[in-house]
């Protein structure tokens, strides 16, 4: 008997996305192993860490990879040992979110005190193991997550990583109630994350480039918009910083008031500059780095999601455009976040 097939895209030697390291391909569907879901997939959102891993920003971590780590499906089938288990989350037919978060060990000291984003031993989707740019992909029950009402399946997807890991990103700002927040790039993470911070009374000012993203912005809200590197027109009790160019570090320090914080939060980034002391650091402000997320942190804004109802700019591809989506992304032409269907 010939085991089914499905299409999916490889990143089968990372580069330039001119040098076209996303490649079609036709693989076996994945089998569940022990305690896992097969589903298949409706929506997959295309992220900036899919680039970075495409283009070779992140080191190699799965030959071959296929990458996508925003995904929405229906479970198809139930690996071993899950249909026996008691308290078993999933059955065939619901939906479910597969993260970029797919493994922790749950043994060591980071685990322990609920800190598993800091596992050594985790691994993710989509860069130690094939994700959604696919028609099938697996996923721990564990780390599968429970979605919310009230959005479509290309809503949904962007809220895996974007929404939450800007929702890690707001915490590590430590933002004060009605505080004065800045974000420096605004794309898919960044305009979900505004949203979290409006709702919460915060005064938002965005510094992005591109006319589509300041459009967005002040559609959703924002208090201001400038240029990239350019000073808010305010003292700034908190920043994020979206976009993956150290170079954003010195205006983005420079902005903050005495006692800000600056929250970084990509997994890749360019060199920083030299900071100067006085005029970045002192005055008790301070830098923050964002790794990953806990799967608590997941639930408390898919939480959120579900009770406050956020605006999705999801501009959509089929799945044989992924490489497309991927080359817009790396270009700027994206204004939210880009979602993989069919």
């Amino acid at each position: 008997m010939t085991a089914p097939t499905m299409r999916a895209w490889q990143v089968r030697k990372p580069g330039p996305m001119a040098t076209r390291p996303l490649v079609r391909a036709v693989v076996p569907v994945p089998e569940p192993g022990p305690g896992e879901l097969l589903v298949e997939v409706r929506a997959c959102g295309v992220c900036r860490t899919d680039l970075h891993v495409t283009e070779g920003d992140l080191p190699v971590h799965r030959p071959s990879v296929i990458p996508g780590h925003e995904v929405v499906g229906e479970v198809v089938q139930i690996g071993p040992g899950l249909g026996a288990r008691s308290g078993t989350r999933f059955a065939v037919g619901d939906l479910v979110g597969i993260a970029w978060l797919r493994h922790t060990c749950g043994e060591c000291r980071y685990c322990l005190r609920g800190h598993e984003n800091l596992c050594p031993r985790s691994r993710y989707t989509g860069w130690d193991a094939d994700g959604g740019y696919a028609e099938f992909a697996t996923v721990p029950e564990d780390f599968a997550l429970r979605l919310p009402d009230g959005y479509s399946d290309t809503e949904l997807a962007p809220l895996l990583c974007a929404g939450i890991i800007g929702y890690r990103a707001l915490a590590r700002a430590d933002l004060r109630p009605g505080g004065r927040l800045g974000i420096y790039g605004f794309g898919g993470s960044a305009h979900l994350t505004a949203q979290v911070a409006l709702a919460r009374g915060a005064e938002v000012h965005v510094m992005t480039r591109g006319g589509r993203a300041r459009d967005l912005a002040l559609a959703l809200g924002a208090a201001s918009v400038q240029g990239a590197a350019d000073p808010p027109p305010v003292p700034l009790d908190s920043a994020i910083l979206f976009a993956p160019v150290g170079e954003l570090v010195l205006p983005a320090m420079a902005a903050l008031d005495r006692g800000g914080t600056l929250s970084i939060a990509g997994i890749h980034l360019t060199d920083i500059p030299v900071l100067n002391y006085q005029r970045h650091l002192f005055q008790e402000r301070q830098m923050r780095s964002v790794t990953s997320n806990t799967r608590t942190d997941a639930q408390e804004f898919l939480d959120f999601a579900a009770e406050h109802r956020l605006q999705v700019s999801n501009p959509q591809y089929r799945l044989d455009q992924a490489d497309e989506a991927l080359g817009d992304l790396s270009a700027g032409r994206i204004a939210g976040a880009a979602v993989l269907v069919g």
